[in-house]
């Protein structure tokens, strides 16, 4: 019985696999990645079949404006304190 095998498209030179290992997506279609250095990575499932991970981090403290820190810091005593407005009443958004 013969075969069908799709071509890839040419690759830049700049290029280069690191890794290469065949995974099988569970019933879930989960895959689990190896030695992965970030915890989150955004995806984009292209029109080709191929999908494209990219890593992403948390913002660290440091990147944070102290204008901010302060507001934050300022809200969370208010909150301690029990300096919290009335509950919202919601009802009206929720589908029936």
């Amino acid at each position: 019985m013969p075969t069908l095998t799709l071509e890839r498209p040419k690759q830049k030179q700049g290029l280069t696999v690191v890794e290469d290992y065949d995974v099988a997506a569970d019933a879930k279609k989960r895959i689990s990645l190896r030695s992965a250095k970030t915890k989150y990575f955004h995806v984009k499932a292209l029109s080709n079949g191929c999908f494209l991970l990219e890593p992403r981090v948390l913002v660290s403290p440091q990147a944070i404006s102290a204008r901010s820190l302060k507001m934050l810091d300022k809200s969370v005593a208010n909150l301690k304190k029990g300096l919290v407005s009335a509950p919202i009443d919601l009802s009206a958004f929720i589908e029936a």
